[in-house]
């Protein structure tokens, strides 16, 4: 894989190269330039003071210029043992470096310790009191936001979709769903809490005078019309209506009694019955075949049914418009919301140290946990690019940046060259007198 590259001609390293390249160059051909006059001038006297000077120059920058180029290719082309350092040791440097990535930056103890110093928690209080940040988060929300339901009024993206869901819904197994949610229901007699909640509204409802009118009216009706004649005797001795109301009291009262008992007795039979008949439900739903599945069918039926289909798009299609109007306007009231519970958020975070505490609690071992998943990944991850790295570009890259310092060795060895050559002739000088 190539190695995305800056073209020469505009990044600016590049013409810093070449041009101490051309310095480092300039200097070795002053020198190999000094030597052959001085060799021609017969190198005695003062011209032998240049000769120990240019040669030992000489081969100072020939050696350094050896030494730098034989990091990043051949030297002359010529396949040299131990030249292109950098090519030819790609995968051991991509492995240290990976590894060196690992242990000094994704190193559990060490980041966390950068986490806890840094204090997440307090930090994101101090930002989100700043009215600019609040502005800034909202808008992005709601950019994101009208991004998101523009995406999912697009035909295609409502299809695939809706068919994914009809598809899962589909596949689920509504009665093992249903049995595991009324074992939950039931644990604990949470059942009887439910039934509970009935029996009271039910003790309520009966206990009303509209319905004591409702079953007296009821019963003088049914009596009229099952025994005509007699209710017509009846009425001759006592009144038919006083008698329903006198008996719809008593009835109500009855009844009412009897819900009372239910509910004040633990172990009544009207509480028997109903856990009994929750339990033998939810035993039905997981080992009677036939019944599931006749309530997968009508599952099945009612996912596909057009009907309510077109009604949940219908709700969909409302929803979405009524969420993107809101967004779309400048005072929305989502975003206002979002504003000022990011706000509170920052002022609660600013007086309350215990929350401050807890989320970067949460936060550390959240990043803990992450960094101990990723730490061997990200390893690899930079291992493998780098290798994958082609090797020109990789050369180039490297010696753009570290090139234009490695010319600078050059210039340095050509000079430093000359001096040690001069100094040496010295000390020859000063030996043989």
């Amino acid at each position: 894989m190539p190695l995305i590259d800056s073209p020469a001609s505009t990044d600016p390293r590049a013409a810093d190269l070449r041009r101490m390249k051309l310095v480092a160059l300039g200097c070795l051909l002053a020198s190999l330039a000094g030597l052959a006059v001085s060799l021609v001038m017969g190198a005695q006297g003062p011209w032998a003071w240049l000769k120990a000077f240019c040669e030992a120059a000489a081969i100072g920058g020939l050696a350094d210029w050896f030494a730098v180029v034989a990091l990043f290719r051949h030297p002359l082309g010529l396949p040299i043992p131990h030249t292109a350092l950098i090519p030819q040791g790609k995968h051991r440097i991509a492995d240290s470096l990976a590894e060196f990535v690992r242990d000094n930056f994704l190193h559990p103890e060490v980041l966390l310790q950068k986490l806890e110093i840094l204090n997440p928690a307090e930090r994101l209080g101090q930002w989100l009191r700043e009215p600019a940040n609040l502005a800034q988060v909202t808008g992005s929300v709601r950019a994101m936001a009208i991004e998101g339901i523009s995406l999912l009024h697009e035909q295609a993206v409502r299809r695939a979709i809706g068919e994914f869901l009809v598809a899962r819904a589909l596949s689920w197994n509504a009665t093992a769903t249903a049995a595991s949610v009324l074992d939950v229901l039931t644990k604990s007699g949470r059942h009887q809490d439910v039934l509970d909640g009935a029996l009271s509204k039910l003790r309520d409802y009966l206990a009303t005078p509209e319905v004591r009118m409702l079953v007296a009216a009821r019963l003088v009706k049914f009596a009229r019309a099952q025994w005509p004649k007699a209710t017509s005797l009846v009425d001759t001795i006592a009144n038919v209506d006083k008698m329903a109301d006198s008996l719809s009291d008593k009835l109500a009262l009855q009844l009412v009694e009897e819900v009372q008992t239910a509910l004040s007795q633990p172990d009544h039979s009207v509480r028997r019955q109903f856990d009994d008949w929750i339990h033998e439900f939810i035993e039905r739903l997981r080992q009677d075949p036939e019944f599931a599945r006749e309530v997968n069918a009508m599952k099945d039926r009612v996912v596909q049914s057009d009907d309510v289909r077109a009604y949940l798009d219908g709700v969909w299609t409302e929803v979405r418009a009524t969420i993107e109007r809101d967004l779309q306007r400048e005072d929305s009231v989502l975003m206002r919301h979002l504003d000022h519970s990011l706000a509170g958020l920052g002022d609660r975070l600013s007086r309350d140290p215990s929350l401050v505490e807890a989320i970067n609690a949460h936060v550390l071992s959240a990043a803990g946990r992450m960094v101990g998943g990723m730490r061997e990944g990200v390893t690899r991850h930079i291992a493998s690019t780098v290798k994958s790295w082609d090797d020109r570009s990789l050369v180039r890259q490297i010696e753009l940046s570290v090139g234009r310092d490695l010319q600078f060795i050059r210039l340095n060895g050509t000079l430093v060259g000359g001096v040690i050559g001069l100094l040496l002739y010295a000390v020859t000088v000063v030996m043989q007198r």
